[in-house]
């Protein structure tokens, strides 16, 4: 039988992400020994943020102000409460959603640029809201180098610190439980995966980084809640398959709190990814304004009709509610060309290897060369000259005769009419919505002018597959503003932290019930900070 391995230092943090790295950081930074346990192997440390987009909601910055963008925290705040729609427990969530609407510039943005971190020359404005107010500015700061580059400089920066002798990194260790002495959290243990040998890890506090349940289809199906409509059995992964819950499990059987569980950020224009590395693992789509979200039937979502990039929880509660939770999207070339992309770094090479060519390019000729792989690679990417040939590739696609040709002809001409008319004319909301999102100039480089589908200099015509995708798991383990786990009478748990998506992004649950978008990474970041300043006394 093998011996157990040991290892000590003053702080062990679980898991290996975005927020475990920022946190480790940190506490080098402030004298402290790290030791980073990782599930995975080395050659993914990052986690889920390496293929990220590297997208972040931030108030007030340098970048608002030179495009003339007057924010505030209160608007931003006021916003924040709008679309998360707290509950009457969510006190700890409240406190961290106002201090990241006041800190985000400071203790987000200067930190990152401080670190040799970019942001591009631009800001998108996702989640504007269809009822109730989203963002009510433009606020998504879009990382130069995608959350590739971005994990990629922060691990460098940790890997080469001054103080890199006293960080420890090991990696396929798997976690399964805290250890506790004298009342407090000292340490944690579990087993080596690669050895298979168990180990023990000591330490004057334990930080949990490993994620929220997303990656765990069965925990998700658990928790639908009923207000979501019915769970789509062939929903796909956007998670990181190691995103399981077992910090939750931990933290609870240590005596914390896991909150607002049934709260999911998931999108509704998933797609299967063309070259899986885990079953089930999907790609999000950036669905174009222009494209006319359809039904099973082939039938025009509404009689609100669906735009993307206003209200990805609104979407997903419409298509879920839907006879068949799945839907299509109808485009022509030009619509795609210009209008498409793919959430993650993977597909945004050009902004990934911070081409500055390739994003002039991009921003007057499109991506085409995307397109073109999507529809080599993608079973989701269906082709066509003519609309009759689209319907009878869509309906064998999905194996049955759900597309009815004279549904999808009826509802796209009566769209083109309308463009027809002219701009005066428009009583469409979607051409409305469209009309708004090219006054922000951020939003008019890859939004088209009022673009027929039927267009025959347009062609060929394009329909997308979309599918159900998780993506992140807005609830998690209560902590209050120093990140430090809070049991059920509402004092910390000694010796134990929590940050990241383990956290809910903060507090158990930072965003209720949905997202302003750009949430995650940043408060990865956050929570990072707060929990190393607050193990060594700064909070």
């Amino acid at each position: 039988m093998k011996a157990e391995k040991k290892y000590q230092a003053d702080v062990v943090v679980i898991g290996g992400g975005i927020a475990g790295i920022v946190t480790a950081l940190e506490l080098l930074d402030r004298g402290r020994k790290v030791l980073i346990l990782d599930r995975d192997g080395r050659e993914r440390f990052g986690g889920q943020a390496i293929t990220a987009f590297g997208g972040m909601m931030l108030v007030g910055t340098p970048l608002q102000k030179l495009l003339g963008v007057r924010d505030s925290a209160d608007l931003a705040y006021s916003d924040w409460c709008a679309t998360a729609d707290f509950g009457d427990d969510d006190d700890l969530p409240r406190q961290w959603a106002r201090m990241y609407c006041e800190r985000s510039c400071e203790d987000i943005y200067r930190w990152v640029r401080s670190r040799g971190i970019h942001f591009l020359p631009s800001i998108m404005w996702p989640e504007r809201g269809y009822f109730r107010p989203g963002n009510s500015l433009p606020r998504y700061h879009i990382v130069w180098g995608t959350g590739q580059g971005l994990t990629g400089r922060l691990i460098r920066l940790l890997l080469d610190h001054p103080k890199k002798h006293d960080l420890a990194l090991h990696f396929g260790h798997r976690v399964t439980g805290l250890v506790r002495s004298g009342g407090r959290i000292t340490g944690c243990s579990g087993a080596d995966l690669s050895s298979g040998t168990d180990f023990s890890a000591a330490g004057d506090a334990v930080v949990i980084a490993c994620g929220g349940i997303a990656g765990d289809i069965a925990k998700v199906k658990k928790i639908w809640p009923a207000d979501m409509g019915r769970f789509p059995d062939d929903i796909l992964i956007g998670s990181h398959p190691y995103c399981d819950g077992a910090g939750h499990e931990m933290a609870v059987r240590a005596g914390g709190v896991v909150a607002n569980i049934g709260s999911m950020w998931n999108y509704p224009e998933g797609i299967d990814h063309p070259d899986p590395q885990f079953e089930r693992q999907g790609l999000r789509i950036l669905a174009p304004k222009s494209a006319l979200w359809m039904d099973h039937t082939g039938s025009r979502i509404g009689p609100l009709p669906l735009v993307g990039y206003f209200d990805a929880m609104h979407a997903s509660k419409v298509i879920c509610g839907l006879e068949k939770p799945y839907s299509w999207h109808i485009m022509n070339w030009k619509i795609a060309v210009k209008e498409l992309a793919l959430s993650g770094s993977e597909h945004n090479t050009v902004i990934r290897d911070r081409s500055i060519l390739g994003l002039i390019r991009t921003i007057f000729r499109g991506n085409p060369d995307l397109i073109r792989q999507m529809v080599s690679e993608s079973r989701d990417f269906i082709t066509s000259q003519s609309l009759p040939e689209l319907v009878d590739k869509m309906n064998a696609l999905t194996a049955t005769p759900d597309v009815v040709l004279e549904n999808m002809e009826r509802d796209i001409r009566l769209y083109d009419e309308q463009i027809g008319r002219g701009e005066k004319f428009h009583n469409d909301d979607q051409l409305r919505r469209i009309a708004h999102a090219r006054m922000w100039p951020g939003d008019r480089m890859r939004t088209c002018r009022f673009r027929k589908i039927l267009d025959p200099g347009a062609l060929p015509l394009i329909a997308v597959r979309y599918r159900m995708l998780t993506r992140k798991s807005l609830g998690g383990i209560r902590t209050d503003l120093g990140s430090r786990v809070v049991a059920k009478n509402g004092k910390p748990v000694p010796g134990l932290y929590a940050v990241g998506e383990a956290a809910g992004f903060g507090g158990g649950g930072i965003n209720g019930k949905s997202s302003l978008e750009g949430t995650f990474i940043s408060n990865c970041i956050l929570t990072g900070r707060m929990a190393a300043g607050s193990i060594c006394g700064a909070h």
